[in-house]
């Protein structure tokens, strides 16, 4: 069933509103009707969003919708003279292959994408029905220009480019960004997004995103259905920071992405310069729990997947095992073996990031260090053609073309090519019979995401009983095979047995290939049999079950969470959280404040009081007035609870007389100006300062930005102001440096909000509380109003001993309590306010009614 509150969230890119009546899959759909024109980026339509209602999905088979730029469709034209088109799948595409793997049993599979062939606006609708009744695909439709601007435009010529670590320095060297090209890349995520919810069951659906076209897809359905269960994949490499913090949208993709609940690279390098972008450029650190990496985004927990794709190993032995390539291997042998000669292969896309240049140079070297080889070895290097155009496709093959042609000029002679250039694109089964007979493969790129060439040749090189005839090998003879590697490719990681180069670096390339040629026998062997045990193991359905088993885990809690949206545009993101965690309304508080006699009041000061990025700390005229306003009802006591020192406290607050502090979290504590201070716990020697201090030290002078701060009885190293992932780094390090240090004396080492801290064991905010409220009931004036508010892990502490204490003792019987955190994000406290503006707000709210309050 589809929910409910679902059909409403139906607007199409026109603006039409949708159909009263919705028609489930395996009906006709009707077609997303589209404009020439673009759409805003900052669009605010489905603001409010709603959650759907769980009850509403009925028991069925998991489904997931498979969204990427290209459907796994080939299209052709019926060639009978009738009008229509003819469809089949392609059996090459990743998205078909990766179905496989995960079972049709199982799990239903719908494609959404677009189509290889452009299809007229009269023929769309029946298109969409052939697809949707007989291969589960939905296409989606936009006009040419629009494509054309959102592909060939920002995709290929702003994206790629960038995200391949090429800086658009002039206008000539990839492209410069255009906002009406990247207005065309939204509008078609969005169009995605529309084409989807007239499939998508929200409650029951995964939903998998694939690659750089669709990056900002993941808001318009976060928008739609705040708990789609939202899965994305990277198949290109994410660039360092320093690259990508470039890019002007930088932060809206970014947002976006972190609007899915699981984020797939493939290999950690990737994934680690995404989550130092988010940390630099949106705050936002990671943490890895259990062998899960997390960011913590708003209440919602975005996983992050490292995970290399892998091949179809079915469909690879299937080919290996067609006559077809049977009879061309023989065909190979008989043009290279027969002749003595050893076969090196490159198989690359006829693009700039693919190093073909850079391999026929080291080609050229090693035939000029190596004359022996001369007559002997053959490189083919197969160039399917470019998947983009401009003019750096056209500067690639013209080199290529020139640079093969004067190698063969210089080393060639009758009836040898050194260099064999295919520049057209080769069937399959063609392919395969060339990594077949190659004695080695070649993979220097400069950069690339994956590149599963290396694979497809090791599988092939394992070959099969037929092929071994052909090659004239005994079956029981172990098989071998040789990769040179670029460093630079997603594959080498996992390749711990290929020769892996620096494709820049020409002599080294060269070395490499001799090195693959007069290897021994059996160490080929040996790296052979490593890489095809990773390989076969590994293959697409694999990967693919892997994901998705991952986003099952990270989506399970969705149903028990409270959902919202917030911000317009791209800037919209989702809070998730308890459903009862919620804000803090200044009429609850204020009635509450009215009802009751006896209240105890705590408060944080950074971070709560006063902003964190404050540059004077110092409380405002306005802040100190509402605290003495508080502090003249003799039924209230009010505590500024900080870790700050006590001198600090005591000079900010000089003219509130009636106010308690509690200093360096608690371990000082003066209940008012006139008592003089106590401390928690019974008094430590300091002694530990000598050994912690030096050890600080060391770590500030080779952290730039950082700060120690020596305070009577706790010592904190700062690095608010440090490069973020060094001082993160840092941090971690002088956290085990000091504890190893520091093992046998009486303090704790903790790590907080940009700071490493040692305090005396035993202090926390939560004495404060339990003292406070102690000393209320000594006293005989039980609270029945008790206000708590802070933003640090130290103040959950405070939360814990409120919560905890609720029907206790120590509180009247029925009292309203307050447990408030700032920001909304998983707390034990059971309010939140946004950020310090709204505390100050509530603070003076509060002021003013026990003003109203006072005798005359």
């Amino acid at each position: 069933m589809v929910s409910r509150s679902y059909s409403n969230l139906l607007e199409l890119a026109s603006g039409e509103a949708p159909s009263p009546s919705f028609r489930r899959m395996g009906q006709r759909i009707p077609r997303i009707m589209t404009v020439a024109g673009i759409m805003s980026d900052l669009d605010d339509e489905g603001s409010e969003s709603v959650c759907s209602d769980p009850s509403s999905s009925s028991a069925q088979r998991d489904r997931i919708i498979i969204v990427a730029n290209q459907l796994p469709i080939r299209v052709q034209r019926k060639t009978d003279g009738s009008k229509g088109w003819l469809f089949s799948w392609d059996e090459n595409s990743l998205l078909l292959q990766l179905k496989d793997g995960l079972g049709d049993d199982e799990i239903e599979v719908i494609y959404v994408g677009f189509l290889k062939e452009e299809i007229h606006p009269n023929e769309q609708d029946e298109v969409s029905q052939i697809l949707l009744e007989s291969f589960k695909c939905v296409p989606t439709f936009v006009p040419p220009d629009m494509f054309t601007k959102y592909y060939h435009g920002f995709c290929k010529q702003q994206l790629w480019p960038l995200f391949h670590y090429m800086l658009p320095l002039s206008p000539d060297l990839g492209g410069r960004f255009n906002r009406l090209l990247w207005q065309a890349y939204v509008s078609v995520n969005k169009i995605f997004a529309d084409r989807i919810m007239e499939v998508i069951n929200p409650e029951d659906d995964f939903v998998w995103v694939h690659d750089y076209h669709l990056m900002v897809l993941p808001t318009f359905l976060r928008k739609r259905f705040n708990r789609v269960k939202l899965g994305f994949f990277l198949h290109s490499p994410f660039p360092s920071s320093e690259i990508y913090k470039t890019l002007p949208i930088r932060e809206e993709i970014l947002r976006a992405l972190l609007n899915s609940d699981l984020i797939g690279f493939h290999t950690f390098d990737y994934a680690r310069h995404f989550l130092s972008c988010c940390s630099r450029m949106l705050g936002i650190s990671y943490e890895s729990k259990r062998g899960y990496i997390g960011l913590e985004y708003y209440g919602r927990t975005v996983s992050i997947k490292i995970l290399p794709v892998g091949i179809h190993m079915g469909q690879l032995q299937q080919v290996l095992s067609l006559p077809e390539t049977e009879a061309k291997v023989a065909e190979l042998v008989e043009q290279f073996n027969h002749q003595g000669r050893t076969l090196l292969l490159g198989v690359d896309d006829m693009d700039i990031f693919k190093g073909i240049s850079l391999k026929l140079l080291a080609m050229e070297q090693l035939l000029l260090q190596h004359p022996e080889k001369q007559g002997k070895v053959v490189l083919v290097q197969i160039a399917n053609p470019a998947r983009g155009k401009g003019k750096d496709v056209e500067e690639v093959q013209e080199e290529t073309n020139s640079t093969v042609k004067r190698i063969n000029e210089v080393f060639g002679r009758p009836g040898y090519q050194p260099v064999v250039l295919i520049d057209k694109l080769l069937k399959f089964y063609e392919r395969i019979a060339y990594y077949v007979v190659a004695e080695c493969c070649l993979v220097t790129a400069v950069r690339d995401g994956m590149n599963l060439i290396p694979y497809e040749y090791i599988i092939s090189r394992q070959g099969n009983e037929k092929l071994d005839k052909v090659l004239k090998l005994d079956s029981s003879t172990p098989k071998k095979s040789m990769l040179v590697v670029s460093e630079f490719i997603g594959c080498s990681p996992s390749l711990s047995g290929a020769i892996r180069v620096n494709p820049w670096n020409i002599d080294v390339v060269a070395d490499a290939m001799d090195s693959a040629l007069v290897m021994s026998e059996p160490e080929k062997q040996l790296r052979h049999e490593k890489h095809y045990r990773y390989v076969s193991t590994h293959d697409v359905g694999y990967w693919a079950r892997s994901f998705l088993q991952d986003l099952e885990r990270t989506c399970k809690d969705h149903i028990r969470r409270r959902c919202w949206g917030i911000g317009f545009g791209l800037s919209f993101r989702v809070v998730a959280l308890d459903p009862n965690f919620r804000k803090l309304s200044m009429e609850h508080i204020v009635s509450a404040y009215k009802r009751t006699t006896t209240r105890a009041i705590l408060l944080d000061y950074d971070g709560t009081l006063m902003p964190q990025n404050a540059i004077d700390k110092k409380p405002s005229f306005k802040t100190i007035e509402i605290i003495k306003t508080l502090c003249r009802d003799k039924n209230n006591m009010v505590f500024i609870v900080s870790a700050r020192s006590r001198k600090t406290l005591a000079d900010w607050f000089p003219t509130c007389e009636k106010l308690g502090i509690a200093a360096e979290h608690g371990y000082f504590l003066r209940m008012n100006q006139d008592e003089e201070w106590e401390t928690c716990i019974p008094e430590v020697e300091c002694c530990w300062k000598e050994i912690a201090e030096p050890v600080m030290q060391l770590y500030t002078e080779t952290t730039d930005g950082s700060v120690i701060e020596d305070k009577e009885t706790s010592m904190v190293w700062c690095y608010e102001d440090a490069d973020p992932d060094f001082g993160s780094c840092q941090a971690k390090e002088l956290l085990d440096h000091l504890e190893s240090v520091l093992a046998n004396e009486p303090v704790t080492v903790k790590s907080g909000q940009n700071i490493v801290e040692v305090k005396p064991q035993g202090v926390s905010k939560g004495l404060v509380a339990k003292r406070l409220l102690t000393a209320m009931q000594e006293k005989g004036m039980s609270p029945d109003f008790v206000l708590c508010i802070g933003d640090d892990r130290s103040d959950e502490d405070m939360f814990e001993v409120i919560m905890s204490s609720v029907s206790g003792p120590s509180m009247a019987p029925s009292a309203e309590v307050f447990a408030c955190t700032v920001g909304r994000k998983p707390s034990k406290a059971k309010y939140y306010l946004d950020d310090t503006t709204e505390i100050v707000r509530l603070m003076q709210g509060l002021a003013s009614v026990a003003e109203q309050m006072l005798p005359l």
